[in-house]
Formats: C-alpha cells, sequence, structure tokens
C-alpha cells in the first residue's frame, strides 16, 4: 500500500491518497475538534440525491474525523482553462447549479441560513485580519463607524435577494474535471441557504484568476436569463436587480476572503495566497468605486488602505 499527500485545501483538512495495487482512494483527514466530517458526509448526500457528482464516501471513522472517499484524480478546473475554452467550461459549471439551489437540507435536518448575522460575522474577518494584522492599520472609532454602515448595506443587498441552497465556495479549484469531461463538485461541506447570486459570482470573479468583465458580464446575464426561463426565478426580481446582486454579493465576498487569506498568512503559516490578495482588492475597488452609496468607504479605501497594502505588499507580505 502507498499513500501520498495531495495538497490541501484553506481549511484543517488534509487529504491523502492511498493506493493498493490497483485501487486508489482519497483519505481525508478532518480533526474532530477542528472540522465536523458528519456535516461533510450528510451534505456529500443531499448533493448526490439531486444529481450533482461529489467523491462517493466509502468508509468513515467519525471520532477519529476520518473519511476514505472515492478519488476523482488530480485535474482542477482551474487548470485546463483557456481563453479558447473558458465559456463552454463555465457554462457547464453554472448549469451545475440550479441542482445546488435545491439543496436545502441534509440528513442532519436544514441546511444553515446565511443570515444577516452570519453575512456579518464573514465581513468582520476583514476588519479582524486584513486591517490590523495585515496593514497594521488602526481601527479608530470613525473608521468602525464606517465600516459599520458600509457591512450594513452589503447585508441589506445580500438578504434582498432570493434565497437557494449554496455551495458558497463554489469556484474553479472546486470543480473537477473527471474523463468523461464532467465536472464533480468538491469542498462543498459549509453549504448555507443564501443568496442567488453568490455561487455565480464565486464562480465568475474567481480569487484565483481574472477574467475580462465583458466575459464575465456576458455569462453573469445568460446564467439570469436561464434561470428564469427555466421559472428557478420570479418575474418580480429583475435583471437589473440581479446584476446589482452580483456585484454587491461578490463585494461581500471579496471583503471576507481578503481577511481569510490574511488570516491564512499569519496564522496558519499558509502565504500561498498571498499572491491571489491583489485581485481580490482588485474586485473590492471594481465594486466600490461603481456605486455612489459606497463612496465613502470608497474614499477611505483608496486613500489609506490601497496605499498601506501596496507597501506591505512590496515588503512580501
Amino acid at each position: 500500500m502507498q499513500i501520498s499527500a495531495i495538497s490541501g485545501d484553506a481549511s484543517f483538512r488534509r487529504y491523502f491518497r492511498v493506493q493498493s495495487g490497483q485501487q486508489h482512494r482519497v483519505l481525508m483527514d478532518a480533526p474532530p475538534t477542528l472540522e465536523d466530517s458528519l456535516r461533510f458526509i450528510a451534505t456529500a448526500e443531499a448533493l448526490a440525491s439531486v444529481g450533482l457528482q461529489v467523491p462517493a464516501v466509502l468508509a468513515h471513522d467519525a471520532s477519529a474525523g476520518l473519511v476514505l472517499l472515492q478519488d476523482l484524480g488530480d485535474d482542477l478546473l482551474q487548470f485546463s482553462l483557456s481563453q479558447h475554452n473558458a465559456a463552454d467550461w463555465y457554462r457547464r459549471a453554472l448549469g451545475l447549479l440550479p441542482k445546488m439551489q435545491q439543496v436545502r437540507a441534509t440528513s442532519q435536518g436544514p441546511l444553515p441560513t446565511f443570515d444577516r448575522a452570519f453575512v456579518l460575522r464573514e465581513l468582520q474577518i476583514f476588519t479582524d485580519w486584513f486591517l490590523p494584522v495585515h496593514l497594521q492599520l488602526e481601527i479608530g472609532a470613525d473608521v468602525q463607524a464606517l465600516l459599520h454602515r458600509t457591512f450594513s448595506l452589503i447585508a441589506d443587498e445580500v438578504l434582498a435577494q432570493p434565497q437557494v441552497g449554496m455551495h458558497r465556495d463554489f469556484h474553479s479549484r472546486n470543480l473537477m474535471i473527471q474523463p468523461d469531461q464532467s465536472l464533480a463538485v468538491i469542498d462543498f461541506q459549509d453549504a448555507v441557504i443564501g443568496p442567488v447570486s453568490y455561487d455565480a459570482v464565486s464562480l465568475l470573479r474567481d480569487c484565483y484568476l481574472r477574467w475580462p468583465d465583458d466575459f464575465v458580464a456576458q455569462l453573469r446575464d445568460e446564467f439570469y436569463a436561464n434561470m428564469s426561463q427555466n421559472g428557478l426565478i420570479g418575474a418580480d426580481f429583475t435583471l437589473a436587480q440581479y446584476r446589482r446582486s452580483f456585484d454587491w454579493t461578490g463585494l461581500q465576498r471579496h471583503l471576507k476572503v481578503c481577511g481569510i487569506f490574511a488570516r491564512l498568512y499569519h496564522r496558519d503559516q499558509k502565504s500561498g495566497y498571498l499572491a491571489d490578495l491583489p485581485r481580490v482588492v482588485g474586485y473590492v475597488r471594481d465594486c466600490i468605486l461603481a456605486y455612489p452609496e459606497l463612496a465613502e468607504f470608497a474614499k477611505w479605501f483608496e486613500t489609506i488602505v490601497m496605499p498601506r497594502f501596496v507597501q506591505v505588499s512590496s515588503c512580501g507580505q
């Protein structure tokens, strides 16, 4: 038997490929004090029940945090994308979301709700890790008040959308190309019920690679049209509303990710995500500069945050 490490993810989980003769499996090590392997298993079953391709659970020991999984290979979508095939692959990926949206519960009960407290808790990661730890910026009462007002506006936008089953980390590193050219979904254990635009913007404004704005806009609008034509979204939620929701939900995600990438570096000693921070910060800037309601936040971000971010990044952090 041969056991070899597979690249991990941004969590505390570790993955190993186990080979015995011609058989190969993946062993997930999810420390039970830090990760919930039973939630992973229940979510996998729920996604498989609606026709999504996920790694089959072959055996598990919840007390040890060990789960033996079907091996889906190593072909992450990210590394097969090019300007020639991206539109096709992204349409296939977006085509998985209507199935994802059906999943609102597992054998453990209803999925958690991406409610106001959840949204604000995620945004707090930006306040706690990106600003004071990564950028070493002091957060005075005036900035705290600005963040409070801005985050409240963002939460309003997130909650105003239709709420559906949501993967919560749907992007090119969590989709795996199978031998028959279908896409399998991984890293789904944090699924919730949340805004209809979240998974689409997570995919199209990927933290790990960026596509031209007109390309993203075309696929965003196509996805809305497909949902509308198939009765998956009501006529009272217009394309204009969806476009706005897409932007603001992306802003919520990207502010959170700024904090997460900073935390991964400073707390977990995972430096690889630093290279992706400029891209994520760029998404934040694009959105806040586009909406007058965010002008005050944008002015602070441009005059205080960006100069410090450039300075810190030039030092290799």
